[in-house]
């Protein structure tokens, strides 16, 4: 059983005045350790205004936890006395994060999931971060104490619990996030590959970029993700692993993404052209890395935009463009799919749908980005049938853990709740910037080979769009590759076909090793 040491013979009497010092009067006791508690509050607030982002923040937001409670309980012998002092806290601490936006503190809402989820992740997580070890301090300071001499004194259980609680929640903070390595026909890591996780410096800002690669002098492919927002390293590493022989396959947690959510600060360098600017950025470092005048780019969705546009200012640092979900117009193609969805209500009768649509009005939406989650919710009523690739589905069921992969290790604890933060706070800074752009009339020419790859079964707000734009677009080279069995996510749900594409057409035709 866990015990508190009694101290030292020489120096008992010593903390015998000391303790009786500051707890001879519990008033004082507590007023003391609700002023530290604000002042922490208010150091917090200024150090970390989203709250904790990193495990560092996160162990920090702990250590000041266990020093509240100990002081807490050490000066006032009261367990409840947390309460106040830990309000103290919180007051401080929502105060001098006043200035702090996003979705994620701004949008406290309990009556829907999206709004669940966004406490979650952020006061949620702060909380339980903060808590856990400030009930075990206080548990262990109400005790800190002198024993009657000869004697020790046992901890009860429930400290001991608060205690191991806490130590296992600063492990699972701490536990670092990887990717698994790449492996051969005997189930070895291939001698020479890669499989990392690296930081990279982007235009002055700190972004997380995955690598895998069982060649490393194979041509690069850096894939830029959907959202914005959203961070695809447990989704897209299991499933572009049928790739990793032929490409050195690069995802990248964009600026505010999952593993780069910390770089979303400051929030007004958070733009569309910032965003360009980091995608020509990393690959400046990617073709310097690998040796490689140039690379190639794959977007998905959102990922399209910023590859167009990358494409388009420096053509020289690509052999191809692939086009996966192609956007071309998000303002258009949100008008489209409202208008696809209050005349699927009508033909149906769903009047529930009806209803709600008519509440929510015609995008751009008022409540945002609240209710554009809500309407993606209702896109599988408009979807046609079809069937992604057996490959696809054992990888999304078997490798792919989670909601978006999350559960998977590219992930560490803090990072898990980034990446749902990304949805909602990077979400909610780019996605009406991208309003103003309409690749047929600021992208008409393009200077670099071009694969559109079309899922038949992708939503017509989306899918006419990409193919009007596929269709005048002037490109030396110019593809659109059409999928029955594919919708919105072409390069993934047809992993096995898009596969045989880039082997058999597009390194052929586009790719000679060291260019």
């Amino acid at each position: 059983m866990a015990t508190l040491d009694t101290p030292l013979p020489g120096t008992l009497h010593r903390t015998d005045r000391i303790a009786h010092a500051l707890t001879r009067d519990w008033h004082v006791g507590l007023l003391a350790a609700a002023v530290l508690a604000f002042l922490l509050g208010l150091l917090s607030a200024s150090v970390m205004p989203r709250g904790p982002v990193t495990a560092a923040n996160g162990l920090l937001v702990m250590a000041i936890g266990l020093a509240v409670g100990l002081l807490t309980g050490a000066m006032t012998r009261r367990a409840w006395a947390i309460v106040p002092v830990g309000l103290a806290y919180l007051v401080a601490l929502e105060l001098g994060r006043i200035d702090a936006t996003g979705p994620t503190l701004d949008l406290v809402r309990l009556d829907n999931t999206f709004g669940l989820m966004a406490l979650a992740v952020s006061r949620g997580l702060h909380g339980i971060l903060l808590l856990v070890p400030m009930l075990f301090g206080t548990a262990l300071g109400t005790r800190l104490r002198p024993a009657p001499a000869g004697r020790q004194r046992a901890l009860p259980i429930g400290t001991t619990i608060l205690g191991a609680a806490t130590v296992g929640l600063a492990v699972l903070v701490a536990m670092p996030a990887s990717t698994p390595p790449i492996l051969g026909a005997d189930g070895q890591p291939i001698p020479g590959s890669i499989a990392e996780l690296a930081n990279v410096d982007l235009n002055g800002s700190e972004q997380t970029i995955m690598i895998r690669a069982a060649d490393p002098d194979n041509p690069v492919l850096l894939y830029l993700s959907g959202g914005p927002g959203q961070s695809d390293f447990g989704y897209s590493r299991p499933i572009s692993s049928v790739w990793d022989d032929d490409v050195v396959f690069v995802d990248w947690d964009q600026r505010g993404n999952g593993n780069s959510y910390p770089a979303i600060e400051p929030m007004s360098e958070m733009t569309l052209d910032n965003a360009v600017a980091d995608t020509i950025a990393l690959t400046e470092y990617l073709t310097e890395r690998f040796d490689e005048e140039r690379i190639y780019v794959m977007g998905e969705s959102w990922g399209t935009l910023l590859g167009v546009l990358a494409a388009q200012q420096r053509p020289d640092l690509y052999h191809a463009y692939i086009g996966s979900g192609q956007m071309v117009n998000i303002r258009e193609t949100d008008r489209r799919i409202y208008e696809d969805l209050v005349a699927y209500a009508a033909v149906t009768g769903n009047a529930e749908l009806a209803t709600t649509l008519a509440d929510f009005g015609a995008p751009p939406y008022r409540d945002f980005p609240l209710t554009n989650g809500m309407i993606w919710s209702y896109y599988d009523y408009i979807y046609e049938a079809y069937t992604p690739s057996e490959t696809y589905e054992r990888l999304l069921t078997e490798a792919a853990p989670g909601f978006y992969g999350l559960a998977a290790s590219e992930y560490d604890l803090m990072n898990k709740a980034n990446a749902v933060r990304g949805l909602f706070d990077t979400f909610s800074v780019l996605y009406p910037q991208v309003y103003d752009v309409d690749l047929r009339t600021d992208a008409t020419t393009l200077e670099v080979p071009v694969w559109i790859l079309d899922g038949a079964a992708e939503l017509d707000g989306r899918r006419d769009l990409a193919l009007e734009w596929a269709t005048q677009l002037d490109a030396p080279m110019k593809r659109v590759v059409t999928y029955d069995d594919a919708a919105h996510s072409v390069a993934f749900e047809q992993v096995d076909a898009v596969h045989g594409l880039l082997v058999e057409e597009i390194l052929p035709a586009t790719y000679e090793p060291g260019e």
